[in-house]
């Protein structure tokens, strides 16, 4: 009986203690709750910007030919490096000419024969013209030397275009660059036979021009709306009426180096796509550019103005709608529902809900809420690391 008493007595103890701990953690001041959270604060950067839409394009030369021969005949000679610059009117393949060179030789001849009795013809005339007058020939002689000599100086035309053609035809035979530009392999080589025709001819060679370089890119909906709105209100200009830049980067450059201009807009918006083509020229004289590259593309929106920048990092959300934490002179927390625009130079644009003068919270958004108050500090409003990319806004 002794021992269970001691056991109760140690039990009522330890109970006790317990009791007496929790009762001090309870009433035990929390030292974090004491005044207000220190916090840091911005004010928004206000500058000129340039509002802008990114794309992605394909890079397409401007002229681009298969290279086709006007002659049927064996290949002869094949006059260039594959891969290399040629330019325009270069031989590039020769056909056998032998053939041609008699046919210009025959019709040549059939030319100079004609001729020869065109002459003798219009002397006729002339005689049977003198005798008509004085009555030595009938009328119907007459009308037959006139006969002769037209027919006569018809087949000399007709043998012209015979000659004319087969000196053609022998040009031909040389097949020339259409246009300057880089020339791809030879798709036939020495001693091939080739044909020609609408239908049906052979393929020689493919050549692109390299300088300047088409780009295109699809624009979608959205942006075709809002840049048709800027037109109306005198914001912007439409490409088709002026010279509107655009930029491009490769899928290795950082930035958009490239500057070429617009130089179509299509008349139609593609209903399955929704997206409306347009095209940029680019000059490319180091070739950096070439047919099929990708390409990201950067459209300039509109005429320079001023706007307001924040961080990325004052930007939180609330059911879908982006907000910022605005820090009052009493030092007290609001909420401010903004409407975002692009990415500028590491900074978020502000198109609506703030003002410059205003103080944005930077720092510790998780740990504020509305009408709490903090002890801001004034901080330069921090750049994203991450620049000249457009992320997807809430609008």
């Amino acid at each position: 009986m002794k021992s269970l008493s001691t056991l109760r007595a140690g039990w009522v103890l330890v109970l006790g203690i317990g009791i007496a701990l929790t009762g001090c953690s309870q009433t035990a001041p929390n030292p974090a709750t004491n005044g207000p959270i220190p916090v840091k604060v911005s004010k928004p950067v206000e500058r000129e910007i340039t509002d802008y839409s990114d794309q992605t394009g394909r890079v397409a030369a401007i002229e681009s030919v298969q290279v086709r021969p006007r002659v049927w005949g064996y290949i002869d000679k094949v006059n260039f490096k594959e891969g290399q610059l040629v330019e325009e009117n270069d031989v590039l393949f020769e056909i056998d000419p032998r053939t041609y060179k008699a046919a210009l030789t025959q019709a040549e001849g059939n030319l100079e024969s004609a001729q020869a009795k065109a002459t003798r013809l219009e002397r006729d005339l002339k005689r049977a013209e003198l005798l008509r007058k004085k009555d030595s020939i009938s009328q119907q002689e007459y009308d037959k030397a006139l006969g002769d000599r037209d027919e006569a100086v018809a087949s000399v035309l007709a043998l012209k275009g015979t000659r004319d053609q087969a000196k053609l035809d022998l040009e031909y035979t040389k097949v020339t660059a259409p246009v300057t530009g880089r020339v791809s392999r030879a798709l036939v080589t020495k001693g091939n036979l080739v044909q020609s025709g609408q239908t049906g001819a052979t393929v020689l060679t493919t050549l692109i021009s390299v300088d300047p370089m088409y780009v295109y890119f699809d624009v979608d909906e959205r942006t075709v709306l809002r840049v048709r709105q800027l037109i109306r209100e005198g914001k912007a200009k439409s490409a088709r009426e002026v010279t509107w830049p655009v930029y491009l980067g490769l899928a290795n450059q950082e930035g958009y180096p490239h500057k070429g201009t617009i130089d179509f807009v299509d008349n139609q918006v593609n209903p399955q796509t929704g997206t409306l083509k347009l095209r940029g020229v680019f000059p490319n004289p180091k070739e950096v550019l070439s047919p099929g590259f990708f390409a990201r593309v950067r459209v300039p929106i509109g005429y320079p103005h001023k706007a307001l920048l924040i961080s990325e990092r004052a930007i939180d959300s609330d059911q879908g709608q982006r907000i910022v934490y605005v820090v009052d002179q009493d030092n007290k927390v609001s909420v401010r529902p903004v409407r975002l625009g692009d990415l500028h130079d590491g900074w978020r644009t502000v198109e609506e809900g703030l003002k410059a003068e205003e103080r944005v919270l930077v720092t510790g958004l998780q740990q504020v809420r509305p009408g709490q108050v903090v002890e801001p500090t004034l901080v330069a409003m921090p750049r994203s690391p991450r620049r000249d990319i457009k992320l997807t806004t809430q609008k």
